[in-house]
């Protein structure tokens, strides 16, 4: 399925789940029976050679899910152990137990349970989590990551919040999770990712129709998605159809920023892009990338005649905080342009009560979103899909919020998820050259909300894509300046 994948919330997923059992001619059991025979056809596909499987069960349904995998497992000839802290605590958890207890399985303590195990199920909780696991569980979570074998989380990686992606204690950390029906909002972003590991889905032969009405919480964007925002240029394009991008920035000692904004901007088809920068740096910019227009600029009234003829403004890679930052800030907060805001552009926006334009798009990391709402980082990362509103409500304008699963967050518009990206990425310059790829889709004429998803999608599938040559640690900015070419150039036939 080519994205953007439709994400869901626990309303949804409930919702979703009313109508599967209504399909299902209200046999419950029927639905709770398809989802542990998808989690076996899972070990069967993903892990065949394991022979002593651990299953961890709650007390809820997802418990019971666990119980019939181990059921089908027990059939198959695989040594099982069951290994829970209560008994089950539904009908159908405990009509699955029956069954399976039925069919020669066994309960086993922690210590025996995954002795000898090699291949460890969990299905201790579902999407319904909302709390921190108590002692007991803790205990058994962190033995369960301690263990070597692989781990196959059921629908959710029991203590994740499959909304926020958060956890708020003790979390499952998966080699893969295997999801129910849909695809859930949560995993896709923060912590969530690493306790994750590879997404799969199950639909569970529910009927699509399901689907009527429900609306995404959340659109997931992937590598494939890039074609679908950079058609072919005509054949009699110049640079004046292709956008001319400010690149403000580079105070002393800071030029290197502002350069891998521009050089972002040209990589990603700008036709023109200028760059206003302290006068020192304008040597080492020219020697360097000598497509960029370089201009001094000391005073506000320099940057006037630039702001004038651009189509989109880029500020904020080494802008500093100082005399001189503030004052070309305050310039290019009084332009009507379509403007990216980074880096200290975004600390002095903190500081103001400016409300913003639609067209302009915020691209914090945590802490800056966390500067710019009033809150701690932490708070920001418990919840990053309703920090990124609540900035989309203070400013009016597009953000994307990065990191892991980095969040697009539209006025009127469901977020976006950019499913691509890596941690060789955690290196500086990298938001630079973000900031740049952004402004340059936004000169090139794209929609505010169509730029921000284009511009961190392709960033984000630039950095896998270098990433794969020479490995994630060591990856530098500049590493990723062919790759985004490419990534923006679609095949001509």
């Amino acid at each position: 399925m080519h994205s953007p994948l439709p994400l869901f919330d626990t309303d949804a997923l409930r919702t979703l789940e009313t109508r599967g059992t209504a399909y299902l001619d209200g046999d419950a059991f029927a639905l709770m029976a398809r989802a542990g025979q998808a989690g076996w056809r899972s070990v069967l596909k993903h892990w065949p050679q394991a022979q002593r499987i651990a299953v961890a069960c709650g007390p809820g349904n997802n418990g019971g899910d666990g119980y019939v995998l181990a059921r089908h497992a027990q059939d198959s000839g695989r040594s099982v152990q069951v290994l829970r802290l209560q008994p089950p605590a539904t009908p159908l958890a405990q009509r699955a137990c029956d069954e399976y207890l039925a069919a020669g399985g066994q309960v086993a303590e922690l210590a025996d349970a995954l002795r000898h195990a090699d291949l460890i199920i969990d299905a201790l909780f579902g999407i319904g989590l909302s709390r921190a696991p108590d002692a007991g569980t803790a205990m058994l979570i962190e033995a369960i990551n301690a263990h070597p074998a692989p781990l196959l989380a059921l629908d959710v990686p029991s203590g994740i919040d499959a909304v926020r992606g958060s956890a708020t204690g003790a979390a499952i950390v998966a080699d893969r999770t295997l999801q129910f029906i849909a695809r859930h909002r949560g995993l896709r972003t923060g912590i969530a990712i690493d306790h994750a590991g590879e997404l799969e889905l199950a639909t569970l032969e529910l009927p699509a129709t399901l689907f009527d009405g429900i609306e995404a919480a959340a659109l997931a964007y992937r590598h494939d998605a890039l074609h679908g925002f950079f058609p072919l240029r005509p054949r009699d394009s110049h640079k004046g159809r292709n956008g001319h991008v400010l690149c403000v920035g580079g105070d002393a000692g800071s030029g290197g920023a502002v350069l891998l904004a521009a050089d972002a901007a040209l990589h990603c088809g700008a036709g023109l892009v200028s760059v206003a920068t302290r006068m020192g740096h304008v040597p080492a910019l020219l020697a360097r990338r000598p497509e960029a227009m370089a201009h001094a600029v000391d005073h506000a009234e320099q940057l006037a005649p630039l702001l004038e003829r651009v189509d989109a403004i880029a500020i904020g890679p080494g802008l500093g905080q100082g005399e001189w930052g503030r004052m070309l800030f305050d310039a290019v907060l009084a332009c009507d342009k379509p403007r990216v805001f980074d880096a200290d552009a975004l600390n002095l926006l903190a500081r103001s009560s400016r409300r913003l334009n639609e067209c302009d798009v915020l691209t914090p990391h945590p802490g800056e979103a966390g500067r710019l709402l009033g809150i701690a980082t932490a708070e920001v990362q418990r919840d990053r899909f309703a920090a990124s509103q609540a900035l989309v409500e203070r400013y009016g304008a597009q953000v994307v919020l990065k990191g892991a699963g980095s969040i697009v967050a539209s006025p009127g518009a469901p977020p976006a998820v950019i499913c691509a990206g890596n941690p060789g990425m955690a290196v500086g310059g990298m938001g630079d050259l973000l900031t740049g790829c952004i402004a340059a889709v936004l000169a090139q004429g794209f929609a505010p909300r169509d730029a921000a998803i284009a511009g961190a999608l392709l960033h984000a599938s630039a950095g896998d894509a270098a990433a794969r040559v020479d490995g994630e640690r060591g990856l530098l900015p500049s590493d990723l300046l062919p790759w985004l070419r490419r990534l923006a150039n679609p095949m001509r036939r």
